[in-house]
């Protein structure tokens, strides 16, 4: 579990990465995001997950992402990527994942709060790949751990409005593509 939560986890960063501030105000498949938003998004999400780990509980805020905040754009990576590396380091504590713990202020169970932030750093990985026309190398391992974390809330998602309506893959699709397309998104997108 852990080795997926790292590998989603470089994937997001990778995108992040590869997002040239200039396209910042790009849309993003997420209509509610442009690339700017779809970075401070994932930056919360990197955020909220480590201390969800920790066993922090914290007020759910809404506005920029306390690690990009004041910071110039170009400098938006960095920021990311070293607040990805103390959410891995969180999450590599094989304790993270047991027992309850928090995401934000809502009590979860660690182990779910986990496998949702997995699949999250991985869409969002995508989502941005996808706006900023950069390739995303997705293991058959990760896709495999990401639809098998999706699978169980994807329901969930389509009711809550976080994700679209389930899109058809082909027979042989792989794990990735079935995750993608039970979160509403198209794996064909480019």
């Amino acid at each position: 579990m852990a080795n997926d939560m790292s590998g989603t986890i470089d994937l997001a960063v990778a995108a992040i990465r590869g997002a040239d501030p200039a396209r910042f105000g790009d849309p993003t498949p997420c209509p509610d995001f442009t690339v700017a938003a779809l970075i401070d998004h994932i930056a919360s999400a990197l955020l909220l997950a480590e201390r969800s780990a920790k066993r922090e509980i914290v007020p759910w805020t809404e506005g920029a992402s306390p690690v990009v905040a004041g910071l110039d754009e170009k400098d938006w990576a960095h920021a990311c990527a070293t607040q990805a590396a103390a959410t891995a380091t969180a999450w590599d504590d094989p304790a993270a994942w047991d027992g309850d713990t928090h995401m934000a202020e809502t009590p979860m169970p660690a182990a779910m709060i986990g496998s949702l932030m997995t699949a999250e750093f991985a869409l969002h990985a995508w989502d941005l790949a996808v706006a900023t026309g950069k390739p995303l190398d997705v293991t058959p391992e990760v896709g495999q751990a990401v639809l098998d974390g999706l699978v169980p809330i994807a329901q969930m998602g389509r009711d809550g409005g976080w994700f679209g309506a389930e899109v058809s893959v082909p027979e042989g699709a792989s794990a990735w593509e079935k995750a993608l397309a039970a979160s509403g998104r198209d794996p064909a997108a480019r």
